[in-house]
């Protein structure tokens, strides 16, 4: 099951039935979905989230392939500002986490804390020995997250995106890597 994760700015709340609408009214955005995986259907249906949610998400969750997180501020607990979410690994060359965030939240680090939060749940409370994610190379702000994070970036193919195929680099970090990196910062 997914738990409740707290950052000092944020709570990572379980995703729920109920985050359906305000998803809906966030998430259909170009500047959102333009460098998302294809499967996101392009325009956005207006039962997108519910579907996404009921029939997609929480099922993950279920069977325990994923763990998904709604964002909200501290300070504003009841409004949604994003999501991220990591993925058991299926194969070697699979994305474990994905996350978007409401634009307007954007250039204030709020998404490095919630992915710090996961990524620290990723190693030491699921125990995996490595985190995988791919960014397509226009998508700078997402990738300044990972290195950020330590990342490393471990090769550079294409993908298709929403938006179209785009140049992508492979980034990876160990258990080890991470724990030595928190280590440092303190």
């Amino acid at each position: 099951m997914t738990p409740r994760l707290e950052t000092p700015r944020l709570l990572l709340l379980p995703l729920a039935q109920a985050d359906a609408p305000a998803i809906q009214r966030l998430f259909p955005r170009w500047e959102i979905v333009r460098y998302l995986n294809p499967r996101v259907p392009w325009p956005y249906p207006s039962d997108g989230a519910e579907v996404f949610v009921r029939d997609i998400g929480l099922p993950a969750i279920e069977r325990g392939d994923e763990w998904l997180w709604s964002l909200r501020l501290r300070t504003a607990p009841d409004t949604l500002i994003g999501l991220i979410h990591l993925l058991a690994p299926k194969d070697a060359e699979m994305d474990n986490r994905g996350f978007w965030i409401d634009p307007t939240h954007q250039g204030q680090g709020l998404m490095t804390e919630a992915a710090d939060a996961a990524t620290d749940f990723w190693f030491n409370t699921l125990g995996f020995a490595s985190l995988r994610t791919s960014k397509a190379v226009p998508n700078v702000g997402s990738s300044r997250i990972t290195q950020k994070q330590g990342m490393r970036c471990v090769a550079l193919t294409e993908r298709d995106y929403v938006g179209g195929r785009f140049a992508t680099e492979i980034w990876e970090i160990t258990r080890a890597e991470w724990n030595a990196a928190k280590a440092r910062t303190g």
